[in-house]
This record gives structure tokens, C-alpha cells and sequence, in this order.
């Protein structure tokens, strides 16, 4: 069975006790183990390649003809609990080497009372698409009664949120401000290639992992549609009516890798715009009416009532990057009402009446192009 162990400091890049109640080990204690990892199921991943923890999650599922179940792994502690699942990490139980992983177990029995199976099931879907630097790689899945169990990365250097409060005035350097805010670009970027709107880029679901770099996490909220990256003119503008159903019925695929996409797209409006041609890799067609994210974080749009498209991701990187460089968000309120209202009436302020250089110059220039209130303009 699954076990909890206390690991020295020198095992564990962040140590903690280990924090796992007995009222989680009694529930994995329980479970019966009926669907597990097949070795088919598990996709290659070139971002990966030199992945240790990646090649050791390959080389214990193809030991295992019949794939990896939670018996596999060993439950180190408790690192977080979401809306959706309870996050811990652990290691393969038998492995050479002791590499971490975090695994996300949901218990379906508690999603169906609360009508949020849906949103389990569309991360599990959009986690098998991925392959970015900046995205989190899906290790290994399998089902153990009514929990439904997913391995990943594990990311030691906490959340950018917690990460925040701990600097001087709780906020960034603008350098480290535009290294974190670029990198959210170019995992966004790629996202809406794939057709994924991401609907809740905020710092608490921006990972640290142990090199510096980031990874976004969480995708239960995500808008998975079926737009696919397209050549237009001018005057083929998407139409704005919302198809009835944006889910895709394809079966998840592991796409090219992201390089050669950027690549790709630089290529053809370099070779195209003499044509007026362009080609397009955002989900423009994609749209919602579901109110969903974080008050502070939520786009005029959403916050209005009205439907939504790929340009709430664009608004919540304005308001990310705000909150890095300022210490806050620029239409907080003491009420998620008053807040609400702030985001679609008050114009965008800063703390100061001045740019202290010229690089807050153009972060302020940045943000008050993302922070349009017009998704069509911004």
C-alpha cells in the first residue's frame, strides 16, 4: 500500500514534515485498484527527453506490462488542496532513482455532489496535449476506486504568489517581473495554438521549479475548443457567434513541438503579409458565458456578464503583471462586488503619477494594452 515517510532536508529541496492526516492514508488505505497506466497511454514527450523523473515514470511503466497503479508510489506529504483535488507529493516506491512528483488525487464521489466532474475531467484532457517548457507534462493516470489519480511535475520552489511575500514590499524587481511575465507569455502563446483558453492565470497557479523557470498549473477551468491555427485576410473576420458546442470530440493527441510551431507561424507572416495574409493562432472563435476565475483577475467582459474569447487570458496577464511590479492588483475592493464593478467602470490608475525609469515606462505602456476594457481592441 501507499505509505507517508518523513525525508531528511537532504532528500527533499523544500523539507517538510511529513503532513499527510490519517484520515488520508485510512482513504488510500481503502482503495481498490482497477484502471491503471497503460504503457500505450503514455506519450512521448521531447521536452522531456533529459527528464530524469520523466525517463524513471517511462522505465517503471514499461517494467510493468500492465501499467503503474497507486501501489507504485509512495506518499510523501501533503502539498496543497484545490477546488477540485488534493495535491501530495511522492516518489516510485521501488525506483533507483529518488526522484519527486506531484500527484493530484480527485475523489469523483465528492466532484459528482458538487457537479464538478466535468471540470476534473477537462484537466486530465488538456494535460495530455501538453508538451512546453512552461506547461506541466502528465507522468503517468490511473483510477483506484472513486479517486481518480494524476502524476506530474513536481515544482520546489513554491507559487509566485508566496514567492511575492516574501521580497522587500512584497513585490518584484521589474527584471524578475518581465523574466516571469515573459515566460506566462510564451506558455499562453502556445496554449491558444492549441485552441485552450487558460481563464485563470493568476501567481498562485504559477509554479517555480527548482531551475527558476515557471509552470502554469491547474486547467479544470481552462475552455478546450476546436480552433485550429488558420491563414485569413482582413476581411475573413471570425464571426463572433458562439458555436453550440466547444469541446472537442478528437481523441487528446501529444502535439509538435513548440519550437517548431513558433517557428512555423514566423514563417508563414513572413512569407504571407505581402498578400495581406496572416496567419492566426488564437482561439478567436472560441466562446463562453461561464463566469469563471478569480474576482481580481476576471476581464470587463466576464465581470459584465457578457460572453468571453481567448482575450480574458490577455486581460488577466495585464492584471499579473500589475500585481508583480506593484504589490497588488489595480481594482481591488473590499467586496467582490465593488471589485467587479472597479473592473468594468474605473479606468486603470497606477501608484504613481510617474515611471521611475524607463523600463517601468514601458511595463506601464505594456499593461494599459492588455488592460483594455475592449476585448476587440485589446
Amino acid at each position: 500500500m501507499l505509505e507517508c515517510e518523513r525525508k531528511s532536508e537532504s532528500e527533499l529541496s523544500s523539507s517538510s514534515e511529513c503532513s499527510m492526516t490519517s484520515e488520508s492514508r485510512s482513504s488510500f488505505s481503502r482503495l481498490s485498484f482497477e484502471l491503471r497506466s497503460s504503457p500505450e497511454n503514455l506519450s512521448l514527450k521531447p521536452h522531456r527527453s533529459s527528464d530524469l523523473a520523466y525517463s524513471a515514470i517511462r522505465s517503471a511503466t514499461f517494467a510493468r506490462k500492465t501499467g503503474l497503479t497507486s501501489r507504485d508510489f509512495q506518499l510523501i506529504r501533503l502539498i496543497g488542496s484545490g477546488d477540485i483535488g488534493t495535491v501530495y507529493l511522492c516518489q516510485l516506491a521501488n525506483a533507483d532513482e529518488k526522484c519527486f512528483y506531484a500527484m493530484k488525487v480527485v475523489d469523483k464521489e465528492a466532484l459528482a455532489m458538487k457537479n464538478k466532474v466535468q471540470r476534473a475531467e477537462m484537466e486530465k484532457k488538456i494535460l495530455k496535449m501538453l508538451d512546453h517548457p512552461f506547461l506541466p507534462t502528465l507522468y503517468a493516470e490511473f483510477e483506484a476506486s472513486h479517486f481518480s489519480c494524476i502524476v506530474m511535475e513536481y515544482c520546489s520552489g513554491g507559487d509566485l504568489h508566496s514567492l511575492r511575500h516574501k521580497h522587500p514590499q512584497k513585490r518584484f524587481s521589474l527584471s524578475s517581473a518581465r523574466f516571469y511575465a515573459a515566460e506566462v507569455l510564451v506558455a499562453l502563446e502556445y496554449l491558444h495554438m492549441l485552441g485552450i483558453i487558460y481563464r485563470d492565470l493568476k501567481p498562485e497557479n504559477v509554479l517555480v521549479r527548482s531551475d527558476g523557470h515557471i509552470m502554469l498549473s491547474d486547467f479544470d477551468l481552462s475552455l478546450c475548443s476546436d480552433a485550429i491555427a488558420a491563414v485569413e485576410s482582413p476581411s475573413s473576420s471570425p464571426d463572433p457567434t458562439p458555436p453550440q458546442n466547444h469541446r472537442s470530440s478528437r481523441p487528446p493527441t501529444t502535439p509538435l513541438s513548440c519550437l517548431f510551431h513558433r517557428f512555423f507561424r514566423s514563417k508563414k507572416i513572413q512569407t504571407l503579409a505581402p498578400n495581406n495574409l496572416f496567419f492566426v493562432a488564437e482561439p478567436v472563435t472560441a466562446r463562453s458565458r461561464s463566469f469563471v476565475g478569480t474576482h481580481e483577475y476576471i476581464s470587463p467582459e466576464v465581470a459584465a456578464g457578457g460572453s468571453h474569447g481567448n482575450a480574458v487570458d490577455w486581460w488577466s496577464l495585464g492584471i499579473f503583471i500589475y500585481e508583480m511590479i506593484y504589490g497588488g492588483t489595480p481594482f481591488a475592493a473590499p467586496s467582490n462586488e465593488v471589485t467587479l464593478r472597479n473592473i468594468v467602470k474605473r479606468p486603470l490608475t497606477f501608484p504613481t503619477h510617474s515611471p521611475a525609469s524607463l523600463l517601468e515606462h514601458h511595463a506601464r505602456d505594456l499593461i494599459s494594452r492588455l488592460l483594455n476594457k475592449d476585448p476587440n481592441t485589446r
